[in-house]
């Protein structure tokens, strides 16, 4: 007796699935429609500004790909089932705490990195630990850690320096042999190669005459890709991965069948703290400066790229690929409106109809994946 093929004989007690409905519940749908529709958009209403010339396109790179390092660390997370509020905070906090031992105790720069990173990730091993060990929700702990962590970068700025704004970071650079891999650029060959070949534009006047008005890529676009990367590949291809899901959707069902729901929870709170510690790295070095006030609102901004990529807030749903292309459809926008002329302010407007959309779209989703009403 030989078994009928799968086009014979069908399992009636699997409901069948059409093409279009299986595409609908992909979580990368929402950020590539919406990526699409945004360049679509400025290419419109911005398209002879600059804005798709090489200075204009290196613009919003950089800032979407600071979206995108703080929103690895949340899409994780958030599929894991939690939240991080504290991510604004601790990228101030880092990049203070890295300024203060590096300026004010004289340490060498890399070992103030080391040390802060250090001390990042404990603090959100601890979030973790606290929503283990306490059963509060996530919202709760990292919300008191955002204003934990802002109260004592104000603090510490003011105690140990007398100001909010610490400098004097560029001097510290020189020479270092970590600092680099925060602050340089890479591929500034190619880009001369480019300029000189006339593919990119090149200085016309003054010390820079000649050079390529693009001179390499910046480290914290390199960071975005590889956490972006690992991200992906830690969430499909891995073990773990699987682990990350199952947290999010049913933890208990999950501790049943042998995940170690705990320890995947806090290494995601860990992984957080260590997305926003590169931001506030990366900015330190571009800037050659902390400030105290830096991250604020960050993590809303985070949270709401994951959720255009099609994350969903009741955990167990998203992908990292969503989330990275989320955080390029901000950073479109926010350069696309000043390439427009329009007021900045209308970014808000649009985070706030982006997460309203969005939210509503995963939640109709949500109903598609576990069939409510």
């Amino acid at each position: 007796m030989t078994d009928a093929s799968p086009d014979v004989r069908r399992d009636e007690r699997i409901k069948p699935v059409s093409p279009f409905r299986r595409a609908l519940i992909r979580p990368e749908l929402g950020g590539i429609c919406g990526t699409i529709l945004v360049f679509l958009l400025f290419a419109a209403i911005a398209g002879d500004s600059g804005m798709f010339a090489a200075e204009g396109v290196m613009n919003w790179t950089v800032v979407s790909a600071q979206f995108m390092v703080i929103a690895v660390g949340a899409c994780l997370l958030m599929i894991a089932g939690e939240f991080d509020l504290s991510t604004g905070s601790m990228i101030g906090f880092a990049g203070v705490m890295m300024a203060i031992l590096a300026i004010h105790f004289s340490l060498p720069l890399w070992l103030a990195i080391i040390l802060t990173f250090a001390f990042c990730v404990l603090v959100g091993a601890v979030n973790g630990w606290l929503v283990i060990r306490t059963g509060l929700p996530s919202f709760i702990v990292t919300l008191a850690f955002l204003y934990i962590l802002r109260g004592l970068t104000i603090w510490g700025a003011v105690y140990f320096t007398r100001q909010t704004i610490i400098g004097g970071l560029n001097e510290k650079t020189a020479g270092d042999w970590l600092a680099p891999l925060f602050g340089g650029k890479v591929l500034t060959g190619l880009f001369t190669w480019m300029g000189e070949a006339g593919w990119i534009a090149t200085f016309t006047r003054g010390n820079r005459a000649g050079q390529p008005v693009i001179d390499g890529v910046p480290m914290l676009i390199v960071w975005a890709i590889v956490l972006v990367i690992f991200g992906h590949w830690l969430l499909t291809r891995t073990k773990f991965g699987n682990w990350i899901f199952a947290s999010g959707g049913d933890a208990q069902a999950a501790r049943y069948v042998g995940v170690p729901v705990n320890r995947v929870k806090i290494l995601m709170f860990m992984l957080s703290a260590f997305c926003a510690c590169v931001f506030a790295t990366c900015q330190v070095m571009e800037f050659g400066s902390a400030s105290a006030d830096r991250g604020l609102l960050k993590e809303f901004e985070a949270i709401i790229c994951v959720v255009i990529g099609g994350a969903l807030l009741t955990g167990g749903y998203g992908s990292v690929i969503g989330a990275a292309l989320g955080a390029i459809i901000f950073g479109v926008v926010q350069q696309g409106l000043f390439f427009a002329n329009a007021e900045s302010s209308l970014f808000r407007v649009f985070l706030g109809v982006i997460l309203l959309t969005a939210v509503i779209m995963n939640t109709y989703i949500r109903r598609i994946i576990t069939g409510e009403r």
